[in-house]
């Protein structure tokens, strides 16, 4: 069973290591989704969040199992995480993951994001996940791109179906099946 741990070499002399998230890695995940949160539209969250109010997700996710939770590290430095979580909460969604990805700001356009979603596919080969969905805000060419490298190919596009700071919002849905 792939517990989710690899070694990714870039262009910095020091290597990246992905590897399970701890809790530790909290209060660098919240400030990576705060900068987003603040600098972005990639989520529909309009007020920055904390670690106590992230516990319950991050609780939600296991070493082992369809739901999972990846850090990329460089030395005690979290560049970036990669998720997977239940789609729905109902028993016909029980083979399908929802999954986010979000790097640090200084962290992008290096290969990270493709190396956690890398080893987090890895890790969900051998567990019973047929499918999974990811949920883009537009525009969000990075990710869109990201995506498509990953395997997701476009589903479909829920249009001006949410609201940030006054303005509509459009998502772009992409799918891979883990299992076709």
């Amino acid at each position: 069973m792939n517990q989710g741990t690899s070694t990714f070499s870039s262009a910095d002399p020091h290597p990246v290591q992905i590897g399970p998230g701890t809790e530790g890695d909290l209060p660098a995940i919240v400030a990576i989704l705060n900068y987003t949160i603040a600098n972005s539209d990639a989520t529909f969250t309009s007020e920055p969040v904390t670690v106590a109010e992230r516990r319950d997700w991050f609780e939600r996710c296991s070493p082992a199992g369809p739901h999972r939770l990846l850090v990329a590290r460089r030395g005690n430095q979290v560049l970036g995480y990669a998720a997977s979580q239940p789609y729905r909460d109902h028993e016909g969604f029980r083979e399908t993951v929802e999954v986010s990805i979000a790097l640090d700001v200084s962290s992008r356009g290096q290969g990270i994001g493709t190396a956690l979603y890398r080893t987090l596919f890895e890790c969900l080969a051998s567990e019973p996940v047929h499918a999974a969905l990811a949920g883009i805000v537009l525009p969000n060419d990075a990710s869109v791109a990201l995506h498509r490298k990953s395997g997701f190919i476009e589903i479909g596009t829920f249009h001006e179906y949410g609201i940030k700071n006054g303005r509509y919002l459009s998502s772009l849905w992409m799918e891979r099946l883990l299992h076709p």
